[in-house]
């Protein structure tokens, strides 16, 4: 199992984080007589370790993942340093609201904070006996929301010095709340376990539960046009609509069994789709799906001070196939981050 607690049953929805090699309960990277988090190690090889989440912070990349790890690229995303971080559990997410203002994630309801585009950053919450948070959505510099396993929802209204359980309906369902999205008409749509689909259009305050054109696990979400979205989750079932509040969802084939865990919005108004088995798939503005067979990038130098990833190979194939977690776009090219570190592809 990989929750903190070891009496709750597998679900499906914790494929992501399975499919991404840990194991291990959260709570055995802490001081386990004291229960209180400790430092994640620097690591010269965390570039190459288990990472989960990707995201832009103004010219440059932020990554997280295992024991604690955040990498933060140069402006060219080429290098990567590892910073320090004050807990060494698996994270699982980070978002920024604007070029230096983010937040961190994971297991032990760990949540960190950065103001400084992730040079350095500041705990917020712990607690080695709750669940794992999966997800955090700023909906402005003060009011975040956090989503976890089991239906664990946070909430801080002062910019995350202060958190507390936020009562809700679909945190009293269980589920895990996998993913959130904003969507073009400024709403939020939030997916999960068991077919978990829900839209708020009062910034999070209160969800209203949408019919699901999938009833197993979906990981994925993000915005189309104004009004519409696309979700995927197990086994490769991606759906998308025009009007999410029409319920009328068109199932994609994607010719794949591949679980997706991320869906990154490309500015055509496709989509790069990243998964199980280094799955990465690209959804066509007009609902078409092809395999996209990226050159692996090797870049120039290595700084000894910088984890540092330089791979040649001719496609997806000729590396091992891990699970891709997530990935971000960059000028002529993609960043993944998965089981395997972080790798950068060429798409010219």
């Amino acid at each position: 199992m990989i929750l903190s607690s070891m009496l709750r049953p597998f679900r499906p929805a914790l494929l992501p984080l399975l499919a991404l090699g840990f194991v291990t309960p959260a709570v055995l990277a802490q001081d386990a007589e004291t229960a209180q988090p400790r430092p994640a190690e620097i690591a010269p090889k965390s570039a190459q370790a288990l990472l989960t989440a990707i995201t832009s912070a103004g010219d440059h990349l932020v990554a997280v993942g295992s024991r604690g790890h955040v990498l933060v690229s140069t402006a060219d995303q080429t290098r990567w340093k590892q910073v320090p971080i004050p807990v060494r559990g698996l994270l699982t997410d980070v978002r920024f609201i604007d070029e230096r203002t983010g937040w961190v994630v994971g297991h032990d309801a760990v949540i960190l904070k950065t103001t400084d585009a992730g040079e350095t950053w500041a705990l917020q919450h712990f607690d080695a006996t709750a669940e794992p948070l999966l997800t955090i959505v700023p909906v402005s510099a003060e009011h975040i929301y956090a989503f976890g396993a089991y239906g664990l929802l946070l909430e801080s209204t002062d910019g995350g010095a202060n958190w507390a359980p936020k009562a809700s309906e679909i945190a009293d369902e269980g589920f895990h709340l996998n993913a959130v999205t904003r969507l073009g008409d400024n709403s939020l749509l939030l997916v999960g376990e068991m077919g978990m689909l829900a839209r708020s259009e009062d910034n999070g305050e209160t969800w209203a539960r949408l019919p699901a054109p999938y009833d197993s696990s979906l990981f994925a979400v993000a915005a189309r046009g104004d009004k519409g979205a696309v979700i995927a989750g197990l086994r490769g079932n991606v759906f998308v609509t025009e009007d999410v509040s029409a319920g009328e969802w068109t199932a994609i084939e994607t010719d794949s069994v591949q679980s997706i865990f991320n869906i990154v919005p490309q500015a055509d108004g496709g989509y790069v789709l990243v998964g199980l088995n280094a799955s990465l798939l690209r959804l066509a503005p007009d609902g078409r799906v092809s395999e996209l067979s990226p050159q692996l990038v090797e870049a120039d130098g290595v700084v000894p001070e910088l984890p540092h990833v330089a791979l040649k190979a001719n496609g997806v194939n000729d590396v091992e196939a891990g699970a891709y977690a997530d990935a971000e776009l960059v000028a002529g090219g993609l960043v993944t981050v998965g089981d395997f570190g972080i790798r950068r592809w060429s798409l010219n």
